[in-house]
C-alpha cells in the first residue's frame, strides 16, 4: 500500500516537480494553500505525512499555519517543510514550537521522497515497537467467546456514483470521503467516463464543468443522447461565481451544483438529495 502524501503551499512549481516525480511510488495529494482546503483534505483523506512548500509567504500566512500544525500534530502526522534559508528561519521564529523536519532548496524530488520513505519507516518501526511492549501476555482462552446472532441482516444495497474530474487531488478527495457510504468510480475526463458508464452500473454523476478538450456541458450531451445514460442524474462541480454563468449551468437541465473549493457538508446534503436518503 503507498503511504499518502499531502502536498500544498506558495510554491506550486516545486509542488507539481514533487507531484509528478512522487505520485509512481508515493499516492501524492495536491491542494490550495487555503486553510479550508487543508483542515478539509485533513479531515477526509487522512495522509501519511504532510508536505508545505514555502515561497514568499507573510507572517500572518505563517501564524495561520500554525493552527493548521496544531491538528496535524494532534493527528500525528509528521509535517516537512521545504523553504530557503530565510524561509525556514522566518518560520521557526513565528512558530518557535514548531514539530516539523525542515528541508531547504534546492532538494531534488528524488531526495524528497527517499527522506519521506525513511521518516515514515522509522516512525512505523517505533509504533511496532510500542505496540509489541504494551502488548498483553497473549489471549486468554477461557473468556467466552461473544455470541453471535444466527443470521445477520444484509446491508441495504449501496448506490453507485461516477465523479469525473481532470484534477486527480479533486477526485481522491471525494472519493476518499464518499468511499465509506457509496460505491465510487473515477474518471479523469469525457471519453474515460463515456466508456465507463456504457459497462457499468451507475445511479448518479458528479460532473467537473471547466475541464480541458472536453467540458462538462460536452460530456453531458453524450450523457443525454446515449438511451443508456439520458436519465442519469447529473451534478456539477464548478468554480463558477457569476450569477449570469451559474444561470447557463442550470439551464443545462441538471440536478444541481457545487462551487471550488469544495464544501464536503454540501456534497453529501446535494447526493442525500438526489439519491434518497439512507
Amino acid at each position: 500500500m503507498k503511504y499518502v502524501v499531502l502536498l500544498t503551499g506558495n510554491n506550486r512549481m516545486a509542488i507539481n516537480e514533487f507531484f509528478t516525480y512522487m505520485d509512481n511510488s508515493l499516492e501524492c495529494i495536491n491542494t490550495s494553500s487555503r486553510y479550508d482546503d487543508i483542515m478539509n483534505h485533513l479531515k477526509y483523506i487522512s495522509p501519511d505525512v504532510f508536505v508545505y512548500c514555502l515561497y514568499g509567504e507573510s507572517p500572518d500566512d505563517i501564524k495561520r499555519f500554525d493552527n493548521v500544525e496544531q491538528r496535524i500534530t494532534e493527528q500525528g502526522i509528521p509535517i516537512i517543510i521545504v523553504g530557503n534559508r530565510e524561509e525556514c528561519e522566518q518560520f521557526t521564529k513565528i512558530v518557535p514550537t514548531t514539530q516539523a523536519t525542515f528541508f531547504q532548496r534546492p532538494i531534488s524530488a528524488q531526495k524528497l521522497e527517499h527522506s519521506i520513505v525513511e521518516l515514515l519507516e522509522k516512525q512505523g518501526e517505533k509504533k511496532s515497537a510500542a505496540g509489541a511492549a504494551n502488548a498483553g501476555g497473549g489471549t486468554d482462552i477461557n473468556k467466552a467467546a461473544p455470541s453471535m446472532p444466527a443470521e445477520l441482516p444484509k446491508p441495504p444495497a449501496r448506490k453507485h456514483i461516477l465523479i469525473v474530474d481532470d484534477d486527480s487531488s479533486v477526485l481522491k478527495l471525494l472519493k476518499g470521503y464518499l468511499a465509506e457510504r457509496y460505491d465510487v468510480a473515477t474518471a479523469i475526463n469525457g471519453k474515460v467516463a463515456m466508456k465507463f458508464l456504457e459497462t457499468k452500473r451507475t445511479d448518479m454523476v458528479l460532473l467537473d464543468y471547466e475541464m480541458p478538450e472536453e467540458n462538462g456541458a460536452a460530456v453531458l450531451r453524450k450523457i443525454r443522447e446515449n438511451s443508456k445514460t439520458r436519465n442519469l442524474p447529473v451534478v456539477f462541480l464548478t468554480g463558477i461565481t457569476e450569477r449570469g454563468k451559474i444561470q447557463e449551468v442550470l439551464a443545462l437541465k441538471i440536478k444541481g451544483y457545487l462551487l471550488k473549493p469544495i464544501d464536503m457538508e454540501k456534497v453529501s446534503s446535494t447526493i442525500k438529495g438526489v439519491l434518497g436518503r439512507r
